[in-house]
């Protein structure tokens, strides 16, 4: 069986999610056979040009004429878009993968949530690095109680192509619709790596700041407002009584793309850093200090479809991993429908959700200005 895919958005996430369908075959022989069928968007002459550099057969620009046509629907779009066609092509039994955060609201989350639950189908909600082969191996060491009892989660996410007050608006300094801004944008990778690796967050203190309030529209002389975060960061508890803290940031001068997160336990502790994503620092009991690990055995995840140990991946293939697993399970639940078995896929919408619920309440309790629980 083929599937069809449709995708929605043919920018940044476009490219990663189109050059990831791509390489499936070349690289993971038992992945389900792809046609990348429609990609769809509003302006006809850019979406055509997208399309051939992309790999796609078709265009459309009205979303409601694919989510009922195709194997599965990628929903790549800006987060206010995020909730409407992925609960059409729910209802039409369609599998979905969206974007994350799964929505910009806490209501239009739960709305998804709810038709995921409804459809019975696969969904993914798109936290690449739980993919990253360095943080499943991490995730292993934690599970198998190698650094014993979990005290400690920090994660850390900064970026500085905010720094100009002079950068120009985007979608995503809009609450109407992206939500948030560093929190959302940002902080909902660290919160998510945060329950896939230790556990659930129970209840949360956060502090969200806007440094600049107002940025001009790119080819016109206007300003508009800023009307996200800027940057956050958050006490929170995670089950089991780990401390956590959080932070992100668009105004971190110096730091491109730096994803760190540290875990500390009762036996030893783990460092990983997005910039060195191939390797992750372990301390164990009794040692000095940490020593580094290169995670590109052929017997760690995911390495033995890749290259030769010491043959470092990069960014773009947390893509290959996350659709190869997403499209396994989409594949398998049609076949389960025939008779032939089925397979589930984590992080769902309801991981989404949960993430989401995080996010609403470290935004309540800067309001509040109190500690907040996780409903």
């Amino acid at each position: 069986m083929t599937l069809k895919v449709g995708v929605l958005g043919y920018r940044f996430m476009g490219k990663a999610h189109a050059n990831a369908m791509a390489r499936l075959p070349m690289f993971f022989p038992d992945a389900p056979e792809v046609e990348r069928h429609v990609l769809v968007g509003r302006d006809e002459d850019a979406l055509a040009d997208a399309a051939d550099r992309l790999g796609f057969e078709n265009t459309a620009t009205d979303w409601e004429d694919v989510v009922g046509e195709v194997d599965a629907f990628y929903n790549l779009g800006p987060n206010h878009v995020h909730a409407d066609p992925a609960v059409a092509a729910l209802e039409a039994g369609t599998p979905v993968l969206s974007e994350k955060p799964l929505a910009n609201d806490l209501e239009s989350a739960e709305r998804m949530a709810e038709a995921a639950e409804s459809a019975g189908v696969p969904t993914a909600t798109a936290f690449n690095y739980r993919f990253v082969p360095a943080l499943r191996y991490a995730k292993n060491l934690v599970e198998d109680g190698e650094i014993g009892e979990i005290r400690h989660f920090r994660g850390q996410y900064l970026q500085d192509w905010l720094v100009d007050p002079e950068a120009p608006w985007s979608w995503r300094n809009s609450e109407e619709m992206a939500g948030s801004g560093a929190l959302g944008d940002l902080g909902a990778h660290t919160i998510d790596l945060a329950r896939f690796l230790v556990g659930d967050v129970e209840r949360v203190s956060g502090h969200l700041r806007t440094f600049v309030d107002e940025r001009p529209v790119e080819g016109e002389n206007e300003t508009r407002p800023v009307t996200v975060d800027d940057a956050y960061s958050a006490q929170a508890e995670l089950e089991g009584g780990a401390m956590a803290t959080f932070e992100a940031s668009r105004f971190a001068d110096g730091h491109k793309n730096d994803h760190t997160i540290e875990i500390h336990g009762s036996e030893g502790s783990l460092r990983f850093s997005l910039e060195r994503l191939n390797e992750l620092e372990v301390l164990r009991e009794g040692n000095r200090g940490y020593e580094t690990i290169l995670v590109t055995d052929e017997d760690d995840p995911y390495l033995d479809h890749w290259w030769p140990p010491g043959h470092v991946l990069g960014w773009e293939h947390t893509f290959v991993h996350e659709n190869y697993e997403f499209l396994s399970a989409v594949d398998s639940a049609a076949s389960e429908s025939s008779g032939s078995g089925g397979g589930d896929y984590r992080p769902d919408f309801e991981d989404g959700l949960a993430v989401q619920r995080v996010l609403a309440a470290i935004q309540e309790s800067d309001e509040r200005g109190e500690w907040v629980s996780v409903a």
